[in-house]
């Protein structure tokens, strides 16, 4: 039977996440000598408006309340670009990047605005969406010396001019759905050369406070639910680096203690070999209100 192996991603979303999630996470990660992928909101903090999506996305308000989102993101965060203005965050904390580089992990962009993206993108015409990555990425470039080799989309939300775009900036993989093994992916007919590393597992918003799921046993969730072979889950800096810090750790500690290998996703791709080509689309999932980039049917 094949090892387990279990590639972490790290969406870093916020002002607030970044601030104080990220420096918990390098702590914690530390300890068990775990190397992970961070990705970073690179723009403005205007978390609050994401307050629209009561409006427009169903089960949006319910999951606010199931997951304890104030006390998660914070009130501040939660009336930034409403009532209180959009900070912007790479360039607030640029040493919060470049420390997460310098003690082992790989590090690339989430995007520029994490609510423009997620709530906007598939009206966006081609230009704005190039204009979006190309302004995150000029400023990952100053701040770390280097072009960034990794994307993943906000909210697993993409378009096909988001992945052509993606193409064109030469990056070494992306992560921008939820699937269950490494492809390439074709959307709307069109073919793209990007490979893909799908997240495989729940994030912890969408399954906290169902079937039974709290923060103190979620670490024995994932476990039981990793599979022989790559797995790929996606944890946030506002969550983990937060208000469930301690169920991580739990869970770094039984992985350690299982001798269950970390990996980041860089690591995952470089092990690729024949990846098919799949269908990429946008549908729905569990737990989570609006609809997320899915791995669908290989295609020859």
């Amino acid at each position: 039977m094949a090892e387990k192996i279990l590639a972490l991603k790290v969406d870093v979303d916020t002002h607030a996440g970044t601030r104080d999630g990220v420096p918990r996470l390098l702590e914690d990660m530390a300890r068990f000598s775990v190397a992970a992928t961070f990705y970073f909101s690179m723009g403005p903090d205007n978390s609050g408006k994401a307050i629209r999506r009561i409006f427009t996305r169903k089960g949006f308000l319910k999951k606010m309340l199931r997951t304890k989102a104030p006390a998660a993101y914070g009130i501040r965060t939660m009336l930034y670009g409403t009532l209180l203005p959009a900070p912007l965050i790479a360039s607030s904390f640029p040493d919060v990047l470049r420390e997460t580089e310098r003690q082992g992990h790989e590090i690339g962009i989430h995007c520029w605005d994490h609510v423009k993206w997620h709530d906007y993108l598939p009206w966006f015409p081609k230009h704005l969406t190039a204009m979006e990555l190309g302004r995150a990425n000029a400023l990952f470039q100053e701040i770390c010396g280097h072009r960034a080799a990794t994307t993943a989309a906000p909210g697993w939300t993409v378009s096909p001019d988001s992945l052509e775009v993606q193409d064109a900036m030469g990056l070494a993989y992306c992560s921008d759905g939820r699937g269950s093994h490494p492809f390439y992916p074709v959307m709307d007919g069109r073919r793209f050369r990007t490979l893909q590393i799908p997240t495989t597992l729940p994030t912890a918003d969408e399954i906290l406070g169902e079937n039974g799921i709290t923060a103190d046993n979620i670490h024995d969730y994932y476990l039981t639910s990793l599979k022989p072979g790559l797995n790929v889950l996606t944890i946030h800096a506002e969550l983990e680096g937060g208000i469930i810090r301690a169920s991580f750790v739990r869970l770094l500690e039984r992985l350690a203690a299982d001798g269950i290998r970390c990996i980041t996703l860089g690591e995952a791709a470089r092990q690729v070999t024949g990846a098919p080509a799949c269908r990429l689309y946008m549908g729905e999932i569990p737990g989570r209100a609006g609809s997320v980039a899915i791995q669908g049917e290989e295609i020859p």
